[in-house]
């Protein structure tokens, strides 16, 4: 279980503190308090981020999907080999046992 800070959060997901204190309040973000401090549930903040077409668009923007392309990688030696990756119905990608 990750757990992640109010102004971690912000950064991650392109927010506002206000806007995740605002999910938090509106208890659309599950949390737990650790001496005193907002720990966040990191899965449950990924779910709220996708749950609206702005804040999936901030992501993407503003928080760490803006940097995404940066990951893809351009040496082969360490792509995996297409004929290894299968997608189901739904349009995930997954490698072949």
């Amino acid at each position: 279980m990750i757990r992640i800070s109010i102004s971690e959060a912000s950064r991650l997901f392109g927010v506002s503190t206000k806007t995740i204190r605002q999910a938090i309040k509106n208890q659309e973000i599950k949390y737990v308090v650790v001496r005193g401090r907002y720990k966040l549930l990191f899965e449950s903040v990924l779910k709220w981020s996708q749950s609206g077409t702005r804040r999936k668009n901030k992501l993407g923007n503003e928080g760490i999907g803006q940097y995404v392309d940066k990951w893809k990688i351009s040496n082969k030696k360490f792509s995996p080999n297409p004929k290894t990756i299968q997608s189901d119905d739904k349009g995930r990608y997954y490698i072949k046992k």
